[in-house]
Formats: structure tokens, sequence, C-alpha cells
């Protein structure tokens, strides 16, 4: 980042399409495009988060006469976006495959788009992708995949669409680039004629001052670190199964996740926030998660792992657990 600020200053100056967008955005995104790979010779799109990466997809493709098919589940941003675009908004159960092809047969629109998280942000779980995807094929729809949890994680780092093996024309990506890539801002990777779309039509995109270019410059770094430091992944996968081990037992369910994200439902929101402050006073953060983010009586504490974090880190966190536990049972 030194060296980005020191060779193109601070800030972009104005939006991408004035004159904002310099060599390091061109640079990030061609790099982005060829790493995700979401459909043959794919192009990208960066954004300054994943907000307005959302917000650009759905107001940018969707109209009025189109429908939008999302789980219940999904980001906030997808679900505003979803609005935002004025197409009809048709959410179905979580992850109920059933309910949304039955979905697909009778609500018809001009176009339909299936919209999903790809690991949903508080319950750690992956979306089924590749049945998704039949779905998508079956029904003529787009599947717009938001993969802010996945991307740098999972797939050997290149997202949850690389973990299932999926690549289709069909499928609009986006990835965060705060999460997993550690910097800011956010990505979409897409067939080249849905990119050019998104770059001349989404206001998102073009009503807003680009992202400094010292960002792209230090994001190039982070994806040279997803792309090359495998021992991370294998890390992290190594603490995901020691915390799993270590929280057997607890009074509190721990949820069927895979991934980072390892949520500990308690359900009411005193007993959360108690369970929360219990592990501040240790020296340990793990905040509490409530309604209206989550549904009512499923208050939870969001235990989310990292690369950084070490073994000695999750033993202290199950041993902590443990003794905290004891005075709920």
């Amino acid at each position: 980042m030194r060296e980005g600020a020191a060779r193109f200053g601070v800030g972009a100056g104005a939006s991408h399409l004035i004159v904002g967008h310099a060599a390091p955005h061109e640079v990030l995104e061609d790099e982005l495009a060829t790493f995700v790979a979401p459909c043959a010779n794919a192009r990208a799109l960066t954004f300054s988060s994943g907000y307005l990466a959302n917000l650009a997809i759905l107001a940018a493709l969707a109209t009025r006469s189109d429908v939008v098919f999302a789980d219940r589940l999904n980001h906030a941003s997808l679900t505003d976006a979803a609005v935002l675009s004025r197409a009809k908004l048709n959410r179905y159960a979580h992850v109920d495959l059933p309910a949304l092809e039955k979905a697909l047969r009778t609500v018809t629109g001009r176009q339909r788009f299936i919209v999903t998280d790809a690991v949903f942000s508080m319950d750690g779980d992956i979306a089924p992708l590749p049945e998704l995807l039949l779905l998508a094929e079956r029904f003529d729809a787009w599947l717009v995949v938001d993969d802010a949890h996945g991307f740098g994680v999972l797939g050997d780092g290149r997202g949850t669409l690389a973990r299932f093996g999926l690549r289709s024309e069909r499928i609009v990506y986006m990835g965060t680039l705060g999460k997993a890539a550690g910097v800011a801002g956010a990505f979409v990777a897409a067939h080249p004629a849905v990119i050019e779309t998104l770059l001349q039509t989404a206001r998102p995109y073009f009503y807003t001052t680009a992202a400094p270019p010292l960002l792209a410059v230090a994001l190039g770094a982070a994806l040279r670190s997803i792309r090359n430091d495998d021992f991370r992944r294998a890390h992290l996968a190594e603490l995901i199964a020691v915390f799993r081990e270590g929280a057997a037992g607890l009074p509190w369910t721990l949820s069927a996740s895979s991934t980072p994200i390892q949520p500990l439902i308690v359900g009411d929101v005193p007993t959360a926030l108690a369970v929360s402050d219990a592990l501040l006073a240790r020296g340990i953060f793990v905040p509490a998660i409530r309604p209206p983010t989550v549904p009512a009586g499923t208050a939870r504490l969001r235990v989310s792992l990292s690369a950084a974090h070490t073994l000695a880190d999750v033993d202290a966190l199950t041993v902590a657990l443990r003794e905290i536990g004891r005075s709920f049972a």
C-alpha cells in the first residue's frame, strides 16, 4: 500500500468512467477474472464495497418485468438490491430446492434471477450451488452468487464455485476483498457482456468515486498470497476441526458448518450477550448476533476463525466456553 501511495497518490479523484480508473484497477480486475473464472473469457469489475457490488448487479440487470428468486437467509444487500431493481421478489425458504423449483415453475417474468449467498454469513453453511445452477439452466435463469465468505478460503482460494467445479455463462459472481483478502472493496466476475452492461449502466459503479489505486496495489499483493499460500488454508482447516471437536458437549448447539464461520446457537438474547461478555472478560472477543440480523429465538455467538489464529487461541476459547457453559447448564 505504501508503494501504491508513493506512485499513485492517496485518492482516486473521480469515478472510474471520468479519470478515477488507474492502471492498478485494470491489472487487479484482469487477475481476479482469470483467478475466479466463473466462465470462459470472464471479465471482472471492482467496486468500493460488496454492498455496492450487489446493488449494481441487480439494478443493472433486472427490471420491473423480471423476477428475483432469493434465499430467505441471503445477505441484506441482496434483498435491498432486489427491492431497488423493482423486479418481483420471490423469497424461498433457506436452501429449500423443491420450493424454489415450484416457484420457478409458477412465477413468470421476462428474465429470472436465482440469487444466493454462497456461504451464509450467520450460519456458515454452503449453498447447494450445483443444484441451483441446474435449476438456472432448466428454467433459463441467471444465477447470482455472493461469495463474500468463500472467496480466498474455499476452492483453493478461488471460491465456492471452484469448490464445486462450476463454470457457466449464466453465473454472475460477486466476491468481497475486505475479508479473506484483508483489504477493502469487492468485485463482480462474469461473462464479458454482463460486465460491460454493469460498466455502462450500473449507477452504483459510475456515480461514485473509485476506490484509491493504492488499495488495488495492496489487493494485488493479497491476491498473490491467496493464490500461493496454501499453508494458510490448511492451517485454517485444522483450526475449524479442532474447534468443532472442542465445542462438543457445550450446552448450546453448534451449527453444521465446515467453514470459518462457526455459530453457537444460544437461543435468547440475554444469554447470548452474557456469554459474549463473559468471554470478553477473559480477553476473547466473540460477538453476540441477535434479531433482526438472525431470526427470533436463534441469538448466537458467531465464532469467526482465521489463519491468524493459533491452536492455542482455539484451545483457550473452548476451555472458556466450557467453563462459562457450566453456569448456564
